[in-house]
């Protein structure tokens, strides 16, 4: 069960990755194309990493700001399961990634250091998950563009599912 802050960490070590030994395998052919009019490979892995980075530097900001910005939680935090329940209702509903967080056109020259670059910074998320204090992650707030406010616990719930959401929409694109 994935709930404290170690398991946590670990599994978005291990998602991360499962991910990525998965983007190694891929040919360029499957990096640089996908469906007409759904994302490449490339696109998948640049819009992860454009994920990640804004919740690795919004874990640099003093846990005051947190409060200032964004308030208190006014409900019992969801589990990982009422979390990934929440976030497929959405999807089911039409929601989608906003503008900035929709990649560009990604190239085969890019895999190598986009895989780096990912790698790095969900290792680097990994790591900062473990420098909160257990309750900190239920006291603090954070805004997620699809559930809108949710608890830090529950945003890395969120990063942890997101990765294997992304890997099972590649490997039914690509291993059927």
């Amino acid at each position: 069960m994935i709930h404290s802050r170690e398991s946590i960490s670990d599994k978005i070590k291990e998602n991360s990755k499962r991910l990525e030994d998965w983007m190694q395998k891929q040919s360029a052919e499957a990096f640089e194309k996908g469906p007409e009019g759904k994302w490449t490979t490339g696109q998948h892995l640049d819009h992860l990493i454009k994920s990640v980075v804004p919740l690795n530097q919004a874990f640099l900001l003093p846990k005051f700001v947190y409060q200032m910005k964004f308030g208190k939680p006014n409900r019992p935090p969801r589990d990982f399961e009422a979390l990934v329940a929440r976030y497929n209702e959405k999807l089911t509903k039409g929601g989608q990634a906003p503008s900035r967080f929709v990649p560009p056109s990604v190239t085969l020259e890019q895999k190598q250091s986009l895989i780096a670059k990912f790698s790095k910074e969900y290792q680097k998320l990994a790591n900062k998950t473990l420098k909160w204090k257990e309750a900190d992650l239920d006291a603090y707030l954070l805004p997620h563009p699809l559930l809108g406010k949710v608890t830090v616990r529950e945003m890395l719930f969120f990063t942890a599912h997101h990765i294997v959401h992304h890997l099972e929409i590649l490997e039914d694109k690509y291993e059927k």
